[in-house]
């Protein structure tokens, strides 16, 4: 008995021995401070500095180079696709073929490898993809956004990756940042309620789970409060504001246990993010106590003003604990170990980098199980999770306009038209962060169009499309029309003018001109200025960039579900008055922030008519008055309409009557056509105007005139 107990003792020692000695960190028994203590003492210096090297996968030529370097850390940037294709089973591959090069390095350190999986697994054809954060934000769902998260964590560990450079819990406070759409609202109060919920739903409550990811929330800090809303810009507010506005988010997700942080482009007030010593050791690690590690951004160290040796050495004593290089990795290992033998950056400050790196490493379990699990490929873009997905979809929708007896719509024996290269295009409706980094027009992976989800959802109606959205038939009953941007990512996003597309403004309008009721669907990354589409709308949805499965929406406009969204973020009138957020003084948007129909209710018969909005006509002669109800034909006299120019000069009203075209609106003949640069504004004293259901309109005073988008 005792001779066999030695046997087995003989047998399984040498898996945990290394020179001789018994080697801890290899021992599951052990507690992780043991084992990173053990497995550190153990370490030479170059194996150290490869820890704190990140490479991004297409820059490592030779795959011996994981082994030679020491990589810690391995990437897969937007775009960055496995050479073998764009499949599950490559990815899968790719991850295998670089871990094992890890494992053949001296002390068998696995690689932990990263990506930007922002909004489901969204490098990969054929995976969940979620609505981006703006349109999260607009749920105010902490439990879905977690489930989202859940998901997405299964789906990314499938490909044998462990960490998602998510959840950005930035907070945008300025619409030109092309960034916006990757946080969830213009407040720290939308930060504070979801960054928990993307933590918990990435690493659960035991990270070694096989369907465990580590989080990383970014970017820190201040990063959506740049001057002018310029990417990677300069964030000139006291550290007061920067506390208030863009730290809570951190706190929470530190609270929440999140494992890594990453750095932000930014700089405040003058001095870049990545080499912010007070923000990054004083005030994240020390003040709030966060002992995971801090990663870079793609190339940030680089930012830092000077050569790059002095970018390595600021950064790195600034707290930075892993560097994304991401393609010269050679070069910073190099330059990191000469400033570390010339004691410009101290031993201590590397082994606090290394310890916090392996711990978060221990605790993922990638010691004992660092090969993919590929039982969880056939979970990648399952219908399970699609439909995690279309609830996402569902309760993002924001309805920022809705007319009477407009929705739902009926499910048979109506004609729809849908028009719009967006209602029928997955690239559009996705966004980018895509498949790739900027996003793609196309159907670049597998998902629902608008179109398809409408047809889905209401298989008896007549649905006739055009992307330019000319048609030839006179006898539909109704119109759905899909604009918005194209996809976009970071700096290439930021935009000095957020109109919406002439054509698409122009394509809204001739679909209303049609005579009948028009449903706008509006897919951007931000509030974009929409006031002649608003104008032309009968109902009109936010629905933001809502990822693979917008059959969701379609459930929403037939009826299936009642739209639940509400503004994450204010929607301003024109760029004038951008920035625009809650709580500034003279606050006075298009639509408040948190506003949202949530609920398809007629008005009541006899109330007073709602004035929409008043839009001039192409030719300048007439102003358009859309109200939310059918208006009384009548010939009006005695009803006082006065128009101003230029807020001084009275514009005679040569008459008005109801629209030809939809009895939702007046006709106002003006007796001199209007300037291009002229301002107007409208206002009614009591009269006799009414809709058909005898409401009686009440008095307005100065309402703006839409001159165009």
């Amino acid at each position: 008995m005792h001779f066999k107990l030695l046997i087995t003792l003989f047998v399984i020692s040498p898996s945990l021995i290394i020179f001789g000695q018994a080697s801890v960190y290899l021992d599951p028994g052990a507690s992780i401070d043991k084992r990173v203590n053990d497995l550190l003492s153990k370490m030479t210096i170059e194996e150290k500095v490869g820890q704190m090297t990140q490479a991004d996968h297409k820059a490592i030529l030779n795959l011996d180079d994981v082994t030679n370097y020491y990589l810690g850390s391995v990437l897969s940037g937007g775009g960055s696709d496995p050479a073998s294709g764009n499949t599950p089973i490559a990815w899968t591959n790719l991850y295998d073929s670089l871990q094992q090069k890890a494992l053949q390095s001296r002390l068998k350190i696995p690689i932990i490898s990263g990506i930007d999986a922002v909004h489901g697994h969204n490098n990969v054809i054929g995976a969940t993809v979620f609505p981006h954060n703006i349109g999260m934000g607009a749920t105010r769902n902490p439990d879905l956004i977690e489930s989202a998260a859940r998901v997405s964590a299964i789906e990314i560990a499938a490909t044998g990756i462990h960490w998602t450079f998510a959840p950005c819990i930035a907070v945008p406070r300025d619409e030109r940042w092309g960034r916006t759409y990757e946080g969830f609202g213009e407040t720290a109060e939308l930060a504070v309620l979801f960054a928990p919920a993307a933590v918990r739903g990435y690493q659960t409550d035991s990270l070694n789970s096989p369907t465990s990811i580590a989080a990383c929330a970014k970017h820190f800090v201040g990063d959506g409060g740049t001057l002018y809303g310029k990417d990677q810009g300069d964030t000139q507010i006291a550290e007061e504001e920067l506390r208030r506005i863009h730290l809570p988010g951190y706190i929470a997700a530190i609270k929440s246990d999140v494992k890594t942080i990453m750095a932000s482009y930014n700089s405040w007030n003058g001095i870049k993010l990545h080499g912010h010593s007070y923000l990054i050791n004083e005030v994240l690690k020390a003040e709030l106590g966060f002992t995971g590690f801090v990663v870079s951004d793609w190339a940030a160290i680089d930012q830092i003003p000077g050569d790059y040796t002095s970018d390595v050495e600021i950064s790195i004593n600034a707290g930075i604990d892993m560097v994304m290089v991401p393609s010269d990795y050679e070069i910073f290992f190099n330059t990191l170990l000469v400033l570390v033998n010339q004691n410009k950056i101290s031993m201590d400050r590397i082994n606090d980098a290394v310890t916090r790196i392996l711990r978060v490493k221990f605790e993922l379990g990638l010691f004992e199980n660092p090969l993919v699990d590929r039982s969880l490929l056939p979970l990648i873009g399952s219908e399970e999770h699609r439909e995690v997905a279309r609830q996402c979809v569902r309760e993002s929708q924001v309805l920022l306009k809705l007319n009477d007896n407009v929705l739902p719509l009926p499910k048979e024996n109506i004609k729809v038209l849908v028009a719009g290269d967006h209602a029928d295009n997955i690239g559009l409706q996705t966004g980018g962060w895509t498949i790739e980094w900027l996003g793609k027009s196309g159907n670049i992976t597998e998902g629902t169009s608008i179109l398809q989800g409408l047809r889905k959802v209401a298989p008896n109606v007549d649905f006739i499309y055009s992307a330019d959205g000319k048609f030839d038939i006179t006898d539909a009953d109704y119109a759905i029309a899909v604009v918005g941007e194209e996809p976009y990512a970071e700096g290439s996003g930021d935009r000095d003018d957020l109109y919406l597309d002439k054509d698409q403004t122009k394509m809204v309008r001739n679909l209303k001109n049609m005579g009948v009721p028009v449903i706008t669907i509006l897919i951007s990354g931000r509030p974009i200025i929409i006031n002649s589409v608003l104008h032309n709308s009968d109902a009109l949805f936010a629905s933001w960039l809502p990822g693979t499965e917008s059959d969701g929406i379609a459930e929403i406009i037939f009826g299936d579900f009642e739209p639940k969204g509400v503004l994450p973020i204010s929607w301003p009138k024109s760029m004038e008055q951008i920035p625009l957020n809650y709580g500034d003084k003279d606050y006075d948007p298009l639509f408040a922030y948190g506003f949202g129909i949530t609920e398809y209710k007629n008005s009541e018969i006899g109330s007073a008519p709602i004035l929409n909005s008043a839009m001039l006509s192409e030719d300048r002669m007439y102003i358009d008055l859309s109200f939310n109800k059918s208006m009384k034909n009548i010939e009006i006299s005695e009803t006082e309409l006065f128009v101003v120019n230029n807020y001084l000069n009275p514009i005679k009203v040569q008459n008005y009557k109801l629209s030809k075209i939809c009895d939702n609106n007046i006709i106002v003949r003006l007796n001199e056509s209007i300037d291009e640069a002229s301002r107007l504004s409208i206002s009614y004293k009591q009269g006799n105007l009414s809709s058909k259901d005898g409401g009686k309109l009440d008095q307005f005073n100065n309402v703006e005139v839409i001159i165009s988008d």
